[in-house]
């Protein structure tokens, strides 16, 4: 649900809130459970109700009233008490509006209903005085999405082209919708107990490319009709992470989440621990559920354990669409982070949202990456050789298309781009340069001056250690996974994200941000505009409405195409959204 900003000062807020935070704090620990809470009463409620009421006590205990009498009394009440609740949980209730003005209620993205007052006092209240830092109140789409913070409505002495950059996209009525087939949940019965098939997976890479293969995991078990075992994340040798599933997920929230299609166990029964097991790594790219089920279901029965290594993008995109609706139940519920980084994710996220709106860019500018990719840094000759030489030696770590010149490279739009291009970029596209910007990613090569170009245009960079108090970050130090999660969690709030490089990360959140509303994501159409960084005879009048053309369609709900093999988590339109109907998972 969104919440939008009228005119604040974080310094005036502040003056207000000192003299009260003391007073939102303590009502909001006696009163506020959760600030979006159910509006249908609870069965103590409900005899509360009963309770409180001397002409309903009196009517129950007269001994005038005949049985018949009474039968029918009760049956009224009854049915006069869920058609209120049947009411109240279609029409919000409207309070009066918070004092001070900070919030002014909007829209939901979810729904087309104006979002009560009530909601922006509680939310305000959470917000300053810090009472769901225990992520025990945070607002959820059936009790198990992660929602971003209110995005900003920003005013003031904008330009135009400020103000169309701050703009958030028409999400055009989609909305979560996961319904599956009347099959799928018969089907649903027999798999979800299932005792005797077991499927292990092991995850390889970074955080988001791990996601990519548990979710693939839990569809992969699906089809054949297994139990999954909790993952194994395989030991990175790039960043030497030695993360479990349960130090980055939260493994009861994934099991809950999934219990309705498939069983997810912790560890193989003593039953199954075999001398030997068979460990497939060699699986074509893009097989069908078909293939999976003809491969795999005959030697899974007689063995009754499979162990798939190498998942990575190995499963069609193209599935059948109770497959795709897993998929994004999988990516955008079950996969929850785990309590620890939720609560530093969120703490940092409310410190940026609240000095106000807030992009977020996830430079990919680590070393890895520019090994990876084959590309120049942009930071001269001498890092460009560091680059060169580590690829020489190690030329397993190219990813890139070996026989295409650096030039051929960067023009195909298979580099990541400089701070220099993500300035440009961002001027061309109406940032302001007093706007405020999260740094997502690893520690950039180069160290400083690799975003001396962007810190010259835009100063007000943050990144997450700038952020965190003292010791807040330190039991993820030694985790990357950990890392990367916090750096999502930020992102996922901002008003607007913008990845310098697609990679795994970049679609995760740009189809989360989608699915939660059409927050704003620009994903930079690298191919087509850099010959215009190039054309030194173009103006900057010219360039920026060429930049902002190419980008219109980036920042509205654009449906996954099937021929391109795009992926559902990051176009979740439309096999996991609808206009029509209720929708909500």
């Amino acid at each position: 649900m969104f919440l939008s900003f009228i005119n604040i000062s974080p310094r005036n807020c502040r003056k207000i809130w000192e003299k009260e935070s003391s007073v939102m704090a303590r009502s909001s620990a006696r009163i506020i459970k959760n600030p979006f809470m159910s509006l249908t009463p609870s069965p103590r409620s409900l005899t509360q109700l009963f309770s409180v009421s001397p002409p309903l006590t009196s009517l129950f205990s007269s001994k005038k009233t005949s049985p018949s009498l009474s039968i029918f009394i009760l049956s009224f009440l009854f049915s006069f008490t869920f058609l209120g609740i049947s009411i109240f949980r279609f029409f919000p209730s409207s309070q009066d509006s918070i004092h001070c003005s900070f919030i002014s209620p909007t829209t939901s993205p979810i729904s087309s209903h104006p979002l009560p007052s009530s909601y922006s006092q509680i939310i305000l209240t959470s917000l300053l005085a810090g009472i769901n830092s225990d992520n025990k109140i945070q607002p959820r789409i059936g009790g198990t999405a992660m929602v971003p913070l209110p995005v900003h409505l920003v005013s003031g002495n904008l330009s135009e082209e400020e103000t169309e950059f701050w703009k958030q996209p028409d999400s055009n009525g989609y909305r979560p919708c996961l319904d599956s087939t009347i099959g799928y949940r018969k089907r649903s019965a027999k798999i979800s107990k299932e005792k005797k098939r077991f499927l292990v997976v092991v995850a390889a890479g970074g955080l988001n490319q791990q996601k990519n293969q548990i979710i693939d995991a839990v569809v992969i078990a699906r089809i054949l009709e297994a139990a999954l075992v909790l993952p194994v994340l395989q030991v990175n040798m790039i960043w030497e992470d030695e993360s479990e599933f349960p130090d980055i997920f939260d493994v009861e929230h994934f099991k809950k989440t999934l219990r309705a299609d498939v069983r997810v166990v912790s560890s193989l029964p003593s039953s199954h621990l075999v001398a030997k097991q068979t460990i497939v790594t060699q699986i074509p790219y893009g097989v069908s559920p078909f293939w999976i089920r003809a491969k795999f279901f005959k030697q899974l029965n007689q063995e009754g354990v499979l162990v798939l290594k190498g998942l990575d993008s190995k499963l069609s995109k193209n599935l059948p669409s109770d497959l795709q609706k897993l998929r994004c139940k999988v990516a955008f519920h079950a996969l929850r982070f785990s309590k620890p980084i939720l609560q530093v994710g969120n703490q940092l996220a409310r410190r940026m949202w609240i000095e106000g709106p807030y992009i977020s860019l996830h430079l990919r500018l680590e070393k890895d990456v520019w090994v990876r990719t084959g590309c120049r840094t942009g930071l001269g000759p001498k890092y460009d050789q560091i680059i060169t030489q580590i690829q020489k030696t190690q030329p397993q770590y190219l990813t890139g298309r070996v026989n295409m010149s650096y030039s051929q490279r960067r023009l195909s739009g298979l580099c990541p781009l400089n701070a220099f291009e993500i300035a440009r970029l961002l001027k061309a596209l109406g940032a302001p340069q007093s706007g405020r910007f999260y740094i997502a990613g690893g520690e950039a090569f180069g160290g400083s001056k690799a975003l001396e170009p962007l810190a010259a245009v835009f100063p007000n960079l943050v990144r997450k250690e700038m952020l965190a108090r003292d010791g807040e970050l330190s039991p993820f130090l030694n985790s990357s996974s950990a890392l990367s999660a916090i750096d999502y969690i930020v992102s996922f709030n901002s008003d607007i994200f913008i990845p310098s490089h697609g990679g795994n990360m970049g679609r995760a959140l740009q189809g989360h941000r989608a699915y939660m509303g059409h927050r704003k994501s620009i994903r930079p159409n690298k191919r087509t505009m850099l010959p215009f960084f190039e054309d030194s005879s173009i103006s900057d009048e010219e360039f920026s409405s060429i930049i902002r053309s190419l980008h219109n369609k980036s920042m509205k709900p654009e449906p996954r195409k099937k021929q391109r093999d795009n992926d559902v988590i990051a176009y979740p339109v439309p096999e996991c959204m609808c206009r029509h109907g209720s929708g909500i998972f």
